[in-house]
């Protein structure tokens, strides 16, 4: 194109989701979708937001409507300090700084620590939007092995030799997106551990960690080394992703730097939103609604589990998760899920290849359905069109290796 514009080297690194762009296709008439990391709509608590709105304009109209502190409302801020510390943290509130989306906590991150051609460590596979977010940054991704745990303790203190100067290892410990696996208690220990050992810093990423089915999990990973970790956090999947509202807790020696990059891009946090959110939650109405997304979930995770059983051919791998949203699956031998995809929507269903959440050597194989947008009746639907397109893609491959 004729274009007096010259872009940015990082503008090469910044690529489409390919999340977003399967949701758009989602939106034609008659998919059902597999695909969007997407709580459930009918989670969202309209009436308390509704009276909070309603409450804040009346309390406090022009303070809410004003410009704000770039670290975040004071109270939301002691909020988020009171319930990590309940959790086993020691937080102070001076180090929470409350995000446009947690999102936005993983570009502050990258921002203020990765250099370009710095390595930055992930586990295999790890969440495309912080590999989105990382990017533009031009880092060096390091692959952590990773199993049903999380990540091996013994690849992360490889990173001492195979990656020195690492940065940070991003890990999501709770019911990891995509995989949906939790770490266990001595998994945790030994990867703190292996992390001290190698000298690389941890980025915690926690939104998925009060979505537990059965048994909460373990303590964070912050709580085990606290100057050596940046745990962000999520009010998206407990409330309403549309109020597009985080935190990060940083050591003391990073905070200044996150909050210097926070008021270099935004600002600030719509105030407004902040002031809404704490109105909601401040005397304890997460105690009582969040065991209420539990309850929806758990069965749409038993009816998925269900599903799958029935209706996947043999070959198939997948376990059900203890919590969040997401089952991961491996295909059998010959499936190529990315070739798959247009004809899995034209047959009615969507979900995610797997090969998107790989730094590197993708599992072509693999896919990840989301459990929590549809009914139980329409989850057995969606598999069972979803079986019907993998049996005739391996038929078509047998029939192509046919002499």
């Amino acid at each position: 194109m004729n274009t007096p514009w010259t872009l940015a080297r990082r503008a090469d690194r910044l690529n489409p989701s390919i999340i977003r762009e399967i949701l758009k296709v989602t939106e034609q008439p008659g998919v059902l979708s597999l695909a969007g990391g997407l709580p459930s709509a009918e989670t969202f608590p309209i009436e308390a937001m509704r009276e909070a709105c309603a409450q804040v304009l009346t309390d406090t109209p022009k303070e809410a409507l004003q410009y704000a502190a770039s670290e975040g409302y004071g109270p939301l801020r002691e909020w988020v300090a009171a319930t990590l510390n309940a959790q086993g943290q020691q937080v102070n509130a001076a180090q929470v700084l409350i995000t446009t989306g947690s999102q936005q906590g993983l570009d502050l991150v990258a921002k203020v620590l990765v250099d370009a051609g710095a390595p930055v460590a992930v586990e295999t596979p790890t969440y495309l939007g912080a590999l989105q977010a990382f990017a533009p940054f031009e880092p060096i991704f390091a692959s952590v092995a990773s199993d049903h745990e999380g990540p091996l303790p013994g690849a992360i203190e490889a990173l001492r030799h195979d990656a020195p100067g690492c940065r940070f290892l991003y890990v999501l410990p709770n019911f990891q997106n995509p995989s949906g696996r939790v770490m266990p208690e001595a998994r945790r220990q030994a990867v703190v551990a292996a992390a001290q050992a190698a000298r690389v810093p941890l980025v915690e990423d926690n939104p998925y960690g009060d979505l537990w089915f059965d048994a909460p999990p373990a303590r964070p990973l912050a709580a085990r080394w606290a100057e050596g970790t940046v745990y962000l956090g999520s009010f998206s999947k407990v409330l309403a992703p549309g109020l597009r509202l985080g935190y990060v807790v940083a050591p003391p020696a990073l905070h200044p730097k996150l909050l210097q990059a926070k008021q270099a891009a935004d600002l600030h946090t719509p105030g407004f939103n902040q002031r809404v959110v704490h109105q909601v939650i401040k005397d304890g109405f997460l105690d009582q609604h969040i065991p209420t997304i539990r309850a929806r979930y758990r069965a749409q995770r038993d009816a998925m589990a269900a599903a799958l059983t029935e209706h996947l051919p043999a070959g198939s791998e997948w376990s059900a998760p203890q919590g969040g949203m997401f089952f991961w699956v491996r295909l059998p031998a010959g499936c190529h899920a990315m070739a798959m995809l247009d004809s899995a929507v034209k047959a009615g269903v969507a979900y995610v290849p797997g090969e998107a959440f790989y730094a590197h050597a993708p599992d072509r194989r693999t896919i990840r359905l989301s459990f929590v947008t549809l009914g139980p009746a329409e989850i057995r639907q969606a598999v069972a069109l979803l079986g019907g397109v993998i049996r005739r893609h391996l038929n078509e491959e047998l029939q192509e290796d046919t002499p």
